[in-house]
């Protein structure tokens, strides 16, 4: 072999050697509060922005140029009134570039949660007529705090929605583990009907006596981002906890059905001393796969901010589940091995800004390439790249 030949080996094995490195990109900034960026199926030059007053924006994904006029302005429907208020939510239809059917998770002026399906303009659906709203669902909110807000579609095409407990502290309604309430739970209702929308057939309460047929899993304190595992169909919690746990639910497609994750009377994996039965754990009850204690600490953090499991372009996140803390600014990763945490590293330091910090990870989004973004509360949405 010759001396180019040798050399163009070595530095082959060599590049190889070297471990892909991770960071950001700023995708786009100087949003008010947003709280969720997304894409619907089959439309990839664009992303949707949420904030939290009530406005909806696009954005170009390549260049981050914001749309003239907003996507959906609903301010004066929306009560921005307390810090967990406000537009929380937004599921696009699995058909939404044929029907241009939306949905949104917002608190009113009246303290109930609404969930209303929107109709983009068939000619650009870049654009909505707020009068095209239909009001599906209403609940009320009884504290300012706990409003979850999450929404997402199934690999089943049913829509999930994510609720609180209700706010206060310790449940005093005690609704984690109540059936007939919407309150800290999962619902899933299916809205293909032209109107309303109707409940699953299967759905593990139906035609049960003082249950609510909509409910399909309970026991969450306040599931802050939730997602499905594009590949797999599992689903994922970040539910955030009280005074001591924050913790990260899995569930597979077998087990998600009727699930308890076991809040009031746990918080995380131990038992809440606060609980009226305390130390009860429910017969059946899901466990977190990952929890972490309340610290200042660079390893801990206050409030989780649940994510994704990494189906995008970059080989070495392949498969690992990405999760943040919204006070201790965290951003996590981990393998799930036999339903046990495996691999867990610490990413917060890599995937900064040049120059700069990301300072409240409201939310995670997910591309329709997989790549993963990261939403600053403070108006910056990134994603994560490949360096």
């Amino acid at each position: 072999m010759d001396k180019i030949a040798i050399i163009s080996l070595l530095s082959v094995v060599s590049l190889a050697s070297v471990e892909a490195r991770i960071g950001v990109e700023k995708v786009a900034d100087k949003f008010s509060r947003p709280l969720w960026v997304g894409q619907p199926i089959g439309i990839d030059d664009q992303l949707w922005v949420v904030e939290q007053d009530g406005k909806i924006w696009t954005v170009n994904a390549k260049t981050g140029a914001r749309g003239e006029k907003p996507f959906l302005d609903i301010v004066a429907d929306v009560n921005r009134s307390g810090n967990e208020l406000g537009l929380l939510g937004l599921a696009f239809a699995p058909d939404f570039k044929k029907s241009g059917r939306f949905y949104v998770n917002f608190t009113d002026k009246q303290m109930f949660s609404r969930i209303v399906r929107f109709t983009a303009n068939p000619r650009d659906l870049s654009q909505t007529d707020p009068a095209s709203a239909e009001v599906l669902l209403t609940f009320q909110q009884p504290h300012a705090n706990h409003n979850g807000g999450w929404m997402g579609f199934g690999p089943d095409g049913m829509l999930y929605i994510g609720t609180g407990d209700g706010g206060s502290q310790n449940d005093p309604h005690e609704n984690g583990q109540s059936i007939n309430t919407f309150l800290a739970k999962i619902l899933r209702v299916d809205v293909s009907p032209v109107k309303g929308y109707t409940v699953p057939k299967d759905n593990p309460f139906v035609g049960k006596a003082d249950a609510i047929p909509e409910v399909w899993a309970y026991g969450v304190r306040n599931p802050w981002r939730c997602s499905f595992d594009r590949k797999n169909g599992d689903f994922w919690i970040g539910d955030v906890g009280q005074n001591n746990w924050e913790e990260v639910d899995h569930v597979t497609k077998s087990q998600f059905k009727g699930a308890n994750f076991g809040w009031r009377l746990r918080e995380g994996a131990v038992a809440n001393p606060n609980a009226k039965v305390a130390g009860d754990n429910p017969q059946g009850a899901i466990d977190p796969v990952y929890c972490y204690k309340h610290s200042a600490g660079k390893e801990e953090g206050f409030s989780v901010t649940g994510g994704y499991v990494y189906h995008g372009p970059i080989k070495k996140l392949d498969g690992r589940y990405i999760f943040g803390d919204y006070q201790n600014p965290r951003i996590w990763s981990f393998n799930l091995t036999d339903s046990k945490v495996s691999d867990f590293k610490d990413h917060t330091d890599e995937l900064q800004p040049q120059g700069s910090r990301i300072n409240l990870i409201s939310s995670f989004g997910e591309g329709n390439d997989g790549s993963i973004y990261i939403v600053d509360h403070t108006g910056v949405i990134y994603r994560i790249v490949e360096k």
